[in-house]
């Protein structure tokens, strides 16, 4: 058994090029492990559902790829089941690149980031382009009600692989949300002592 990423990826001209640079036989330790890693276990579960934005490919007929980034708030990329995640497609600049690739090619891969633990989750899938009219249960799966922006479509996708990656060359960054995290407790504080302070002056002023 090998990794499920590896079966898709390492193509002969990946091996090819891992030959030529040295890393060929420290790769093949992915043909040789005993899990596949092509169903979701709760580690990649609760750091899919924290995310709040992705970063996705797909091909076009003409063989050229489109990277896209999707964000919403957190917890906008919904796990339907171990093997299959899925999105509310909101109303965007209406060009339908991805739209269209998917209808297409239905392969799609995905990179999810998390800038301030430096950790990225990479997947491959099948997406499917599915419309409330045909499965309106999905349409309710991928829906967050708080969040009040105009749902066209879901994409709907079933992995078929996914690896963790290194956290080399992440740049740490913070969202607004997760920066008050880390500054209120300290203006909470600073707050505090100021208060303090004026008590202690107010105690010690002439009488």
């Amino acid at each position: 058994m090998s990794r499920a990423f590896s079966d898709i990826t390492f193509t002969p001209s990946v091996k090819a090029a891992q030959e030529f640079y040295g890393s060929r036989e420290g790769n093949r330790n992915f043909e040789l492990a005993n899990e596949p890693r092509n169903r979701l276990t709760e580690a990649e579960i609760q750091f899919i559902r924290a995310r709040d934005s992705l970063y996705q490919a797909t091909v076009g007929e003409n063989g050229w790829p489109y990277v896209q980034h999707r964000g919403g708030p957190v917890g906008f990329l919904k796990v339907l089941d171990t093997s299959t995640i899925g999105f509310a497609d909101f109303r965007g600049n209406r060009q339908y690149l991805s739209v269209g690739n998917i209808t297409a090619d239905e392969r799609i891969s995905l990179i999810l980031m998390d800038y301030p633990r430096q950790r990225r989750l990479k997947l491959w899938g099948r997406a499917r382009i599915v419309h409330e009219a045909e499965q309106p249960e999905i349409l309710a799966a991928v829906e967050d009600p708080a969040y009040r922006a105009r749902i066209e479509r879901a994409i709907v996708i079933s992995i078929e692989a996914f690896d963790w990656n290194c956290p080399q060359h992440i740049t740490p960054r913070f969202s607004a949300d997760e920066i008050r995290a880390y500054i209120d407790p300290i203006i909470a504080e600073n707050e505090n002592l100021k208060l303090q302070l004026q008590m202690l002056l107010k105690d010690q002023a002439p009488r």
